[in-house]
């Protein structure tokens, strides 16, 4: 089985990177912008350099990881090849705010549509992806992606209208956890730690936090609880966050990020 990729830019090399370390280098075929880019990129993630025509004429799933406002322009110039197929074939959107809908339109009732979100910790096989099947897609389809990206992290299915809920939360949350790590070594720092101990600690915190939540099924409140002791110094530090609105601020962010995916469409 083949999967092709088009557009190789931080999200779309990471897909394809995972794919490669699921299946291998001959399996994903790469197009960008123009062969030398193509090349330089295939050649970094060990992926078989390609064309337009090629994958949309010999690949199982196409990705078209490029920027919203250019899917259209590549899945006209697809269309013709993917509708005169007769095996299977299935076109993976992966740009925030471009529906199904749309790029059924654009490709026709027979050609299969998968509408993904992700996030960059693919790029260290720890992402989070949602999937939306058209209504011409199925199960096989289904299959055959989360195949393809068992290396990239967590992969579920979900329903479409969830989708730019979904973004916002984890599509755009590494920023947010970002940001929340450099403010915990900057406090670090201040306390007298390294930046680089500070940014250590800080960092394997968040990943043993994060999989407390994962593994235990536990409440993040009812965690939060069990780590502050009564008089504590983590109580004191919750009392200072309550008291800047940090859960606020938190939440406010993600609804902002969702009223910004939608106007994306």
């Amino acid at each position: 089985m083949k999967y092709g990729f088009i557009g190789g830019g931080n999200m779309g090399g990471a897909m394809a990177a995972a794919v490669i370390a699921a299946h291998g280098g001959d399996s994903v075929l790469l197009v960008d912008r123009d062969e030398q880019t193509t090349a330089k990129l295939a050649q970094k993630i060990g992926a078989t350099p390609s064309t337009y025509e090629q994958i949309a004429a010999e690949c199982r799933l196409v990705f078209v990881a490029v920027k919203p406002y250019l899917v259209r322009t590549v899945l006209e110039q697809l269309r013709s090849a993917l509708q005169s197929r007769e095996d299977a074939v299935c076109v993976v959107s992966i740009a925030a705010g471009v529906t199904i809908a749309t790029m059924q339109e654009i490709v026709g009732d027979r050609v299969h549509v998968i509408r993904m979100m992700q996030n960059t910790p693919v790029a260290v096989g720890e992402g989070m992806l949602v999937y939306a099947l058209s209504p011409s897609a199925d199960r096989s389809d289904a299959d055959a992606l989360e195949s393809a990206l068992s290396c990239a992290g967590r992969i579920t299915p979900l329903e479409e209208k969830l989708i730019d809920a979904a973004t916002a939360v984890m599509g755009c949350g590494p920023a947010f956890a970002y940001m929340f790590v450099e403010a915990l070594a900057d406090g670090g720092v201040t306390c007298g730690l390294s930046r680089r101990d500070a940014q250590l600690y800080a960092a394997q915190m968040l990943l043993g936090a994060a999989k407390m939540v994962l593994e235990t099924d536990e409440h993040p409140g009812a965690l939060k609880d069990a780590v502050s002791s009564p008089g504590g110094s983590t109580i004191a530090g919750v009392r200072a966050l309550e008291e800047s609105a940090f859960r606020g601020a938190v939440i406010d962010a993600v609804i902002d990020s969702y009223h910004r995916t939608q106007e994306l469409k």
